[in-house]
């Protein structure tokens, strides 16, 4: 049985180099009749392959599929073949390391249409496979060739608006997950996992490859590789530390009904049930006084070692300004009424 396999339509510059590709209906572990009626129609030999195709091509294969009596995705070859942009049918045997661009693409897509969770699917080595683009009204342009469309469009009356200038588009052009707000969606990435019932305000912000499992309210950041567990909230403008950003090879994450107070931050993986008061921002070296029932000091610790335990909170003492950390018995409730996504 293969990994994945997608049908998509794509974007090329003058050098028929990919920029960029959608796959609107991506499958994980697809059945072998798809791969069976890829290599029929397609002369796939095995592999990890990008084969663009032509519209007599994307006809044998949607007969192909037919065939088999895989409908859906036979509509879709079949849709294909009327396209004005590049079509490319990828077919990944394995999740090993990505060595084109649509390879790349199909992996982001796998995590956004939620079918991999963060850390499910091998990301090694994708920046020298994304190109840095100018992601515009008119979608994706080649950097190089971007001042020629501009000074066209300007001819022609109209302009080319450029959104952002980035290896990665935002998420929304190319899947809205179910059940989800999002308030800004240029802050959402391709290749975020973004569970249902989470809402995201116009101040959060969520990586590639990181995102919510299930209900949560975010204004902060989730970077990249961190995963934030049913039920938890980030307050404004916190951040989670990912492994990019100078997390080393810890693996940050948040566990359920945890919250971040506003401007908080964390380096090490939370357990469930915590809370980091706002303002407090904790790395894996910052020294922890460790308080019992009492208000008493138990031991003084790094961050680290409290990494995935549950039920704590995170505090500094506003006297003496130590941070301190006491068990906290009693979960976050969320307002059920904010985090209605219906």
């Amino acid at each position: 049985m293969s990994y994945a396999f997608a049908i998509g339509v794509g974007t090329q510059n003058n050098q028929q180099e990919w920029l960029e590709v959608y796959f609107p209906r991506p499958l994980l572990n697809p059945e072998q009749g798809i791969v069976t009626a890829v290599s029929e129609s397609l002369n796939y030999s095995g592999g990890n392959q990008a084969i663009e195709v032509d519209a007599d091509r994307l006809s044998r294969l949607a007969d192909a599929l037919s065939a088999g009596g895989y409908a859906d995705q036979a509509e879709l070859a079949n849709q294909c073949k009327d396209s004005e942009r590049p079509v490319v049918v990828t077919i990944l045997a394995n999740d090993e390391k990505a060595s084109t661009t649509p390879e790349v693409y199909l992996k982001l897509h796998l995590l956004s249409h939620r079918l991999v969770k963060p850390h499910g699917v091998n990301l090694e080595g994708i920046f020298g496979l994304l190109p840095n683009v100018a992601w515009t009204n008119q979608g994706a342009i080649d950097l190089t060739e971007l001042p020629q469309r501009q000074l066209q469009a300007r001819l022609a009356n109209t302009q080319v608006e450029v959104k952002s200038v980035d290896k990665f588009p935002q998420m929304t052009d190319y899947v809205v997950p179910a059940g989800v707000r999002i308030a800004d969606t240029a802050r959402v990435r391709l290749g975020a996992y973004v569970g249902e019932g989470t809402t995201i305000m116009h101040e959060g912000f969520v990586n590639f490859n990181a995102g919510t499992v299930g209900t949560s309210m975010v204004e902060g950041r989730i970077s990249a590789g961190v995963l934030v567990g049913k039920g938890s909230d980030l307050g404004g403008g916190c951040s989670t530390m990912g492994t990019l950003s100078g997390g080393g090879n810890i693996i940050i994450s948040v566990g359920e009904n945890c919250l971040l107070g506003a401007n908080a931050g964390i380096g090490i993986p939370l357990g469930d049930r915590c809370t980091v008061e706002a303002g407090l921002y904790i790395t894996a070296g910052t020294k922890v006084v460790l308080l019992d029932d009492q208000n008493q000091v138990v031991e003084s610790v790094k961050a680290r070692d409290l990494a995935n335990k549950s039920d704590l909170l995170f505090r500094r003492n506003s006297i003496n300004g130590q941070v301190e950390c006491k068990t906290n018995k009693t979960a976050i409730e969320l307002n059920a009424e904010l985090h209605a996504n219906n």
